[in-house]
């Protein structure tokens, strides 16, 4: 657990709710291409086209469509003017026809009847799997399928949510991911509250949102994406698996991609936050005794002088016994 300044380690020990971003940081950010369907029919078509929409993508989900069609020996078609579209999927131009790939959200904006896959992607999202939609927009937007993606959570995520709720700490999840997944995942999880289909510019709207009611926030997160809600909350926790932009945007930096290593810094925080009361309250109490004495010349300055050595030993000593402390990470 890296912790980039003090104010962070002052803050941590009073947060109440820790809203975590999904993929990558409650699952391990591998997906898999885990079902492709067709509304025509021609599920092989489907899954080339798509893969030919995210031939020069980096994105996790392009990844697993891409190994998906090399697996099937699929031929890759040249895409033309390919771009991606923030918070919603991507364009290109394959073989003449402008295909869409990507949200429910865009493909209602883009007028997409969804009726004929609509039940079997409610019934995909209700197993936890994200789904995407392609779509030709020439002449009009018409729906081609449906991909569904499985992306499992890490293995330490569900006790990682447990001990928070044991510190008394509300977990949420706020994610750009559809609805039914991402209840599936949150339910699997113990997570608190769900915001779903969240658009990337709205998370730090939805940290500040939590944070309205005087709520202290954290805020996990691991991708460029979540760099602004992490800057946004009042403490910020990036993966240092993730982007640099999330690690230099967050005040603490979990060494590992463990979201256990959460509940260790707010653990640590609190520790030290009543290291430094206590210590404070002894110093206290030897002023309190000793300049009174002092003043009226009764106290033996060589008395005085062991006292002094005797409180500074005491604070060293108390602080020194975090030295003990294990987290649930270790």
């Amino acid at each position: 657990i890296l912790i980039k300044d003090a104010e962070a380690l002052e803050v941590a020990h009073k947060v109440q709710v820790v809203a975590f971003d999904k993929t990558g940081t409650l699952t391990e950010g591998r997906p898999r291409l885990a079902a492709f369907e067709a509304a025509d029919g021609g599920a092989e078509g489907l899954l080339k086209a798509a893969a030919s929409v995210q031939a020069g993508s980096e994105h996790p989900l392009a990844k697993a469509v891409l190994e998906a069609a090399s697996q099937r020996g699929l031929p890759i078609a040249p895409a033309r003017e390919a771009r991606a579209v923030a918070g919603r999927g991507m364009s290109a131009v394959v073989d003449g026809r402008e295909l869409r790939l990507g949200s429910t959200r865009w493909m209602r904006e883009l007028g997409v009847d969804l009726s004929p896959l609509e039940q079997r992607a409610a019934q995909l999202e209700g197993e936890g799997r994200t789904v995407s939609w392609l779509a030709d927009a020439t002449p009009r937007a018409r729906l081609l399928g449906l991909l569904a993606f499985g992306d499992e959570p890490k293995a330490t995520a569900r006790q990682a949510v447990e001990v928070l709720h044991a510190q008394g700490v509300k977990s949420a999840m706020v994610t750009g991911d559809n609805r039914g997944a991402a209840r599936a995942i949150a339910g699997a999880l113990g997570i608190d509250e769900v915001r779903a289909e969240v658009l990337p510019q709205d998370k730090a709207a939805i940290v500040a949102e939590l944070r309205a009611a005087g709520t202290t926030v954290a805020m996990v997160g691991d991708g460029i994406n979540d760099a602004p809600a992490l800057a946004a909350a009042d403490v910020g926790f990036s993966m240092s698996t993730g982007t640099e932009v999330a690690m230099h945007a967050a005040g603490v930096t979990l060494m590992r991609g463990d979201p256990r290593l959460v509940a260790d810094a707010i653990d640590i925080s609190r520790r030290t936050y009543a290291k430094i009361r206590q210590n404070l309250f002894w110093a206290f109490v030897y002023n309190v005794v000793g300049i009174p004495l002092a003043a009226f010349g009764l106290l033996n300055p060589m008395l005085a002088g062991a006292a002094m050595a005797f409180s500074s030993v005491s604070v060293v000593t108390n602080a020194l016994a975090l030295r003990r402390w294990k987290g649930t990470a270790a």
